[in-house]
């Protein structure tokens, strides 16, 4: 320990990380602790943040604006890819590289001889941070506090965190495990880690981004969603950019209840979780994106983007994003989305969301072949077509009959 003098302590302001720093100092020798926060779009949580953290020890803070990059270059990819993980839309995962990486560059030109994090040994966020700073830094030291520290429980660091005067914004009573962007809102523990309890949706103050269904408005709300390759770049016809878009659809998408998620999901280091996210603008602009894509792609790739929108999901959450796979699939779904451009109409309901009609100059869906109506389809090609297609089976049932 006594060659660690100056450690970047990944900085969130939560219980964990307010409490690493006096506790960083304490057991490496009065090291020098540089906190670093990256703002995805957390929003007030950042305030005062800077002050908390010189009080209860840091040297300095870093918060590194990071919100349009998130956006553009992590979760915007990850949408077209249509990627999720186990129906969550990954709102915690995709955030963890882009913050590491800039971590890692500010403890490069800082000097610093480790980088500290507060995710605990039970977690996936653990492994999110340290195969981004193996990226980038591949010999930095890292310093997990959660897999050797004697506060083994949120209690006790509570306990430490009144013990050293630090002020926390929650009690034992509140005491979630929350974490916020832009993207989304998770929540977990307390009455949340028996699957048996439903969640307290109703209960002030529970739910942030939004309402819960049975509060939501009693008529529907239409919006519109203009894509362009992909990647939505307008909302009721206003162009915006990517992040003002999410922003605005997490308000409309909050307001009538939409994207909340109960969970158990199988973390990566083989343990179950429960878990409740919010991720309203998400929601919408998965399904906007997943009905458009049903007009202009073509079978063969709609189905093989599903099967590797799976995979795809697994890297995202498994920590994998600097990979050599995950920049591949990126280019596989790139091209996939060269027509994927349109508009999208949808209504939230309580909850729901409602295809209300979609267009695309792309459209690969053709009116006058599909309908019910006089077409030039010759219905009697289906003939030959069927022949052909189950020659293999009429074959094979012929032999077990003896019929050849």
């Amino acid at each position: 320990m006594s060659d660690i003098k100056k450690v970047v302590l990944a900085y969130s302001g939560g219980l964990d990380t307010s409490v690493m720093i006096p506790w960083l100092k304490e057991h490496y020798d009065n090291c020098e602790v540089i906190a670093v926060s990256g703002d995805v779009g957390q929003g007030t949580e950042l305030d005062g943040l800077e002050e908390k953290a010189i009080k209860t020890g840091a040297s300095k803070l870093y918060i590194v604006d990071l919100v349009d990059e998130f956006v553009d270059d992590y979760i915007f990819p990850t949408l077209k890819a249509g990627a999720k993980y186990e129906d969550y839309l990954l709102g915690t995962a995709f955030a963890r590289p882009i913050i590491a990486k800039h971590i890692v560059e500010i403890a490069l030109k800082e000097g610093a001889d480790a980088i500290a994090h507060g995710c605990t040994g039970k977690g996936n966020d653990q492994v999110r941070f340290e195969l981004a700073i193996k990226a980038f830094a591949p010999k930095m030291k890292v310093i997990a506090p959660w897999r050797v520290w004697e506060l083994d429980s949120r209690d006790k660091e509570i306990a430490y965190a009144e013990a050293h005067n630090i002020p926390l914004k929650i009690n034992r009573e509140t005491n979630y495990s929350k974490d916020k962007n832009l993207w989304h809102l998770s929540h977990e523990g307390l009455e949340l880690e028996n699957p048996a309890n439903e969640p307290q949706y109703k209960k002030e103050g529970f739910l942030e981004m939004g309402v819960c269904p049975e509060q939501a408005p009693d008529q529907v709300t239409y919006l519109t969603l203009d894509f362009e390759k992909g990647i939505p770049v307008a909302l009721n016809g206003e162009k915006l950019k990517g992040s003002v878009l999410v922003e605005k659809l997490n308000a409309l998408g909050g307001a009538n209840g939409i994207g909340i998620l109960d969970i158990v999901e199988n973390r990566l280091v083989g343990m179950k979780c429960r878990g409740v996210y919010e991720t309203p603008g998400g929601a919408i602009l998965y399904e906007a994106h997943r009905i458009l894509e049903t007009l202009c792609l073509d079978k063969a790739t709609a189905h093989k983007k599903a099967e590797l929108g799976i995979t795809f999901g697994e890297l995202v959450y498994n920590g994998q994003w600097f990979t050599p796979l995950r920049e591949a699939l990126s280019a596989f779904v790139d091209v996939t989305q060269e027509t994927v451009t349109g508009t999208v109409k949808l209504g939230l309901y309580k909850g729901n969301l409602i295809n209300a009609g979609v267009t695309s100059p792309f459209s690969l869906y053709s009116e006058d072949i599909a309908t019910f109506g006089e077409s030039d389809y010759d219905q009697m090609d289906s003939k030959g077509f069927i022949n052909l297609y189950g020659l293999p089976i009429q074959v094979r049932a012929m032999k077990q009959q003896n019929l050849l």
